[in-house]
C-alpha cells in the first residue's frame, strides 16, 4: 500500500487497525538518518521501540534491511511496520527560561547554520525520561525553521553544538563529518597524566547495554568500531593534566572511554572513573564533567573557505584549574 502524500503518515480512523506504511522519501528528506526519519514517521512511539523495530529488521529501505544510521535518498521506498500508537496528549513547550537562554548562547549564525554554546547539564534532545533538550527549546523560539541537529555531545559536556537550519545544510554538514573535515577540538582534565607530550589513542570501541538500561562503551579490538583520539598536553598540575583533545572520530563517549583506557579518566566523570578519582574531582570543588567542546571548523557553505567557532572555557571549570594550579603549589 503506497502512502499517496510522500514522507506524510496515512490519516486513518482512530479504531482502525495499524498496517504496514510504504513511504517514499521526498527530496526534502534526502541525507536523513533512517533513524531520525522514523522518529518523525512515528510520532508517540518510544524511542527504544523504533530502535528495537530496526534491530528486527522489520523497517526495510528499497526491500533491504534498513540500518540506523544508513542515510535515505530521494525516492527511496520505507517499508515502515505496523505500529499502534497510543493518544498523544498535547505537548508542553520548553520552560521559557531555556529557550531564552540557549539562544543568548548562540556563537555564530548565518541564513543556513548556527552555533551555540551549550551549556553542561542540558541534553541535546529530550527522551529517556528527559522531557526537553537543546532542539526542543530551539524549535520552539524559531518555529518557522526547519531546525536538526548536526550531530551531538554528551549531556554532561558542555561546548560548541552544531545545528542546520535547512536540509540542504545538514546533507552538506554531514557530508563533511563523513569525509572527517569538521575539525572538534576539546579541552579536558585528565586525573592522570600523559605518557608523552602528544599521545595517540587507537582502540575500537563498542557499546553495552547493563542492567537497567545503562549505556556504556567499552574498548573491543573485536567487535568494536575504529576510533581514533589525539591527546595534546597544555600544562600538568601534579598528576592532573590539562589536554586539547582532537577527534578523528565521533564514537560514542569516545574521548571518556579512551581517557580511561591510559590510565587518565576525564576529571568528574562518575561513569568511567573510579573511586579515588572521584575523590581527586570533590578536593578540586568540580560538580560536572571536566569535557568542553572548545572549537568546531568547517565550511558553512559549498563556495565558502573554513570557518572556526570557539567556545570559552565555563567559568567554574576556570574555577577548577585555578585550584587545580593552587593544588600543585602546595604539594
Amino acid at each position: 500500500m503506497t502512502d499517496p502524500s510522500p514522507g506524510r503518515a496515512q490519516a486513518r480512523l482512530p479504531d482502525s487497525p495499524p498496517s504496514v506504511r510504504h513511504v517514499r522519501v521526498a527530496a526534502g528528506a534526502a541525507g536523513q538518518r533512517v533513524d531520525n526519519f522514523l522518529l518523525t514517521q512515528l510520532k508517540g512511539v518510544p524511542r527504544s521501540l523504533v530502535y528495537r523495530l530496526l534491530r528486527r529488521g522489520e523497517v526495510r529501505v528499497n526491500k533491504g534491511r534498513a540500518k540506523p544510521h544508513q542515510r535515505l535518498r530521494a525516492g527511496d521506498d520505507v517499508r515502515i511496520p505496523p505500529v499502534r500508537t497510543a493518544p498523544r496528549s498535547p505537548e508542553a513547550r520548553p520552560p521559557a527560561g531555556l529557550t531564552a537562554s540557549l539562544t543568548a548562547r548562540i556563537l555564530f549564525e548565518d541564513d543556513r547554520l548556527l552555533v551555540l554554546d551549550k551549556p553542561a547539564g542540558v541534553a541535546v534532545h529530550g527522551g529517556s525520561g528527559i522531557g526537553h533538550g537543546v532542539i526542543e527549546a530551539m524549535r520552539a523560539a524559531r518555529p518557522r525553521q526547519d531546525l536538526e541537529l548536526v550531530h551531538r555531545l554528551d549531556r554532561e559536556t558542555s561546548g560548541c553544538l552544531l545545528i542546520a537550519k535547512r536540509r540542504s545544510a545538514l546533507r552538506f554538514l554531514h557530508a563533511q563529518l563523513r569525509d572527517g573535515a569538521v575539525d572538534k577540538r576539546y579541552q579536558a582534565l585528565l586525573l592522570g597524566t600523559l605518557a608523552r607530550r602528544e599521545q595517540r589513542v587507537d582502540l575500537p570501541l563498542a557499546k553495552n547495554q547493563l542492567q537497567g538500561g545503562e549505556r556504556m562503551v567499552q574498548v573491543d579490538v573485536h567487535a568494536g568500531k575504529p576510533a581514533l583520539t589525539v591527546f595534546r598536553r597544555v600544562a600538568a598540575y601534579g598528576g592532573l593534566t590539562l589536554v586539547d583533545v582532537e577527534l578523528h572520530t565521533g564514537r560514542t563517549h569516545q574521548i571518556r572511554v579512551h581517557a580511561a583506557a591510559i590510565g587518565a579518566p576525564v576529571a568528574g566523570d562518575d561513569k568511567y572513573g573510579r573511586s579515588e578519582h572521584r575523590a581527586t574531582a570533590r578536593e578540586l570543588g568540580l560538580t560536572r564533567l571536566f569535557l568542553h567542546a572548545a572549537a568546531l571548523r568547517f565550511r558553512p557553505q559549498e563556495d565558502a573557505a573554513p570557518i572556526t567557532v570557539t567556545a570559552p572555557l565555563p567559568a567554574e571549570l576556570a574555577a577548577v584549574i585555578q585550584r587545580a594550579e593552587e593544588r600543585a603549589h602546595a604539594l
